[in-house]
């Protein structure tokens, strides 16, 4: 197997489910374990995403809280992944930021794709992605110069069990970045990290 983000042969595993990559570091779900498109919107569908949760607002707080520190509302956003309950889309219009919606299950608009954005935030989707090189020059591309992609994801490290972590167990996961991944990304996309924590990270587009 081919690692879908640096394409470098996947030759040791991790488990029976995951390889770990040698080159970027990552851990990559074998493709025979991927759900199909229709299993998993339907697992999707299970979820409980209340814009109005008090918890799945706090949860999605690290997102909001930087836009609101870095943008003003004029610029543009685009909340890309959106789901089911687009609680960090809601909760920056209600203080007039101008976001925008893209999901391939629940918001498929394509044309919102044909667009340029001062920033782009992506909040627990990036471990979803079955080709996070394709997807992640995609939004690079969306981005106007110097604009940033805000990402929420949980990053794994050797402290934690990985077999009884909920990231790994979570059949609709595939791909999942460690720290060392980060850094790749932001060195093979000419990118520059502005915040690295184990469940934010920002890169900012550097001159094209």
């Amino acid at each position: 197997m081919i690692c879908t983000l640096c394409s470098s042969e996947l030759i040791n595993k991790k488990d029976e489910y995951y390889y770990h990559c040698d080159t970027c570091k990552a851990l990559v779900k074998d493709k025979k374990y991927y759900l199909s498109a229709e299993d998993e919107k339907a697992r999707y569908e299970t979820h409980n995403n209340d814009i109005n949760d008090l918890g799945y607002q706090n949860f999605t707080m690290p997102i909001t809280q930087y836009v609101l520190d870095n943008f003003q509302a004029e610029d543009k956003g685009l909340d890309f992944g959106s789901g089911t309950g687009p609680v960090i889309s809601s909760m920056l219009q209600k203080k007039d930021y101008h976001i925008v919606q893209y999901d391939p299950f629940f918001a498929p608009n394509p044309e919102l794709l044909n667009s340029k954005y001062d920033y782009i935030f992506s909040c627990e989707v990036f471990e979803h992605f079955h080709n996070p090189q394709k997807e992640i020059e995609r939004l690079l591309s969306l981005l106007t110069k110097n604009g940033y992609l805000l990402v929420m994801t949980m990053l794994y490290n050797n402290e934690i069990d990985f077999k009884g972590w909920n990231y790994r167990n979570d059949d609709t996961h595939v791909f999942i970045f460690r720290k060392e991944t980060m850094e790749f990304i932001e060195e093979e996309y000419n990118l520059e990290i502005d915040v690295l924590t184990d469940r934010l990270i920002v890169f900012r587009k550097l001159g094209d």
